[in-house]
């Protein structure tokens, strides 16, 4: 398994630690509702230097990324930090990353861990124009801060005043107790927080100094569990469930990022085309009537009829409920309906309701 530059930091504080898409990772420290609960209401501090980050610099940066992704990134500013999934030509999901504008020639874009070698593959079979794409994975630690009092905990440590950096925007030059590093309010955890990028050999460092600054603020380190959690209560989609090469952006219910009135790009014929024809299948929530917990990939069913399969399911810390998300026929897509699913050989009730369950508390 590969190792991030906190490997150590995690076995200091007896992480559990997983193979995640081969990346020694910890699933938890103390407990994933402990640690969940602990982000919905002081803050948690997460090892996400698995990412993959690639940079795209060039005269035609701007044209080739248009090409590749679904969302339009032309009226981006400076510092600005757009989300997008990327298309297969048949309209199924590559990735869905994050791109950072530093300019018009310069642009930062972090991708899912476990797609980074086809994604890098992806770009480079796509390459078109003056444009230089460079895979930057291993020149990044990354450490995401996250929960109401993310702020004020890094606050703490840097002369930068964090309330400049507004939701989806970025700073490339904050000082943390010294050290140089890139800090976004971004996340995926459906709290207000920051990811912050530095030298793999400084993450060690800052991992101790942020968990110091927050030690009687309620900060905990936290795990891949919580993260899973957090990010499903507040419905964002993770790659290999909500989307993938046989979902598309539109099914998942992501169709506010993809522009299909813009210039061409890969995948927008398909897209289009399932737009006009009716999107055959709908991303929906919902929440368990019978007891049992729904899990990703279980059966489900309308009338003893298979309609879909559930995309992601668990109990939920926040809502003390079984709750799950499902891909359906677009037919029995109706908030208040009843939907079975098949959780070992038993058939199970379910509600659908409205989606998210947890409602995001960024900041704007």
């Amino acid at each position: 398994m590969k190792k991030t530059p906190l490997y150590e930091k995690h076995l200091e504080l007896k992480g559990k630690v997983i193979d995640f898409g081969g990346w020694a990772l910890p699933v938890e420290y103390q407990g994933i509702i402990s640690e969940h609960e602990a982000v919905r209401t002081a803050a948690g501090l997460f090892d996400v230097s698995h990412m993959g980050e690639v940079t795209v610099k060039g005269p035609d940066a701007e044209k080739y990324i248009q090409k590749l992704i679904v969302n339009d990134i032309s009226p981006m500013e400076n510092y600005q930090i757009f989300y997008s999934p990327m298309c297969y030509p048949d309209g199924g999901v590559v990735d869905d990353l994050l791109v950072y504008k530093f300019n018009k020639e310069d642009y930062f874009i972090v991708i899912n861990a476990s797609n980074t070698d086809k994604d890098v593959r992806w770009f480079m079979d796509h390459l078109e124009g003056n444009v230089e794409v460079k895979n930057v994975s291993d020149d990044y630690g990354e450490l995401a801060l996250q929960g109401p009092k993310a702020e004020m905990i890094l606050q703490k440590l840097t002369d930068t005043d964090l309330n400049e950096i507004g939701f989806f925007r970025f700073m490339p030059d904050v000082k943390i107790c010294g050290v140089p590093a890139l800090v976004s309010r971004t996340g995926y955890t459906g709290e207000d927080g920051f990811e912050i990028y530095v030298d793999p050999a400084q993450a060690p460092f800052l991992w101790d100094k942020i968990l110091e600054a927050g030690k009687g603020e309620g900060l905990v380190p936290a795990g891949l569990g919580a993260r899973d959690t957090l990010r499903f209560e507040a419905c964002l989609p993770l790659y290999g469930q909500e989307i993938d090469k046989d979902i598309t952006p539109l099914e998942a219910g992501l169709g506010s990022f993809v522009k299909l009135d813009k210039e061409d790009f890969i995948g927008k014929e398909a897209l289009l085309k399932q737009k006009e024809s009716g999107i055959p299948r709908k991303l929906v929530a919902f929440e368990m009537l019978d007891r049992g917990i729904a899990r990703s990939h279980y059966e489900v069913q309308a009338g003893g009829k298979k309609i879909g399969f559930v995309t992601t399911g668990s109990y939920s810390p926040t809502l003390k409920k079984n709750i799950g998300l499902a891909l359906i026929d677009r037919e029995y897509a109706r908030e208040g309906g009843e939907i079975e699913v098949i959780v070992r050989n038993k058939s199970l009730k379910a509600k659908i309701v409205e989606n998210p369950f947890y409602r995001k508390k960024y900041k704007k």
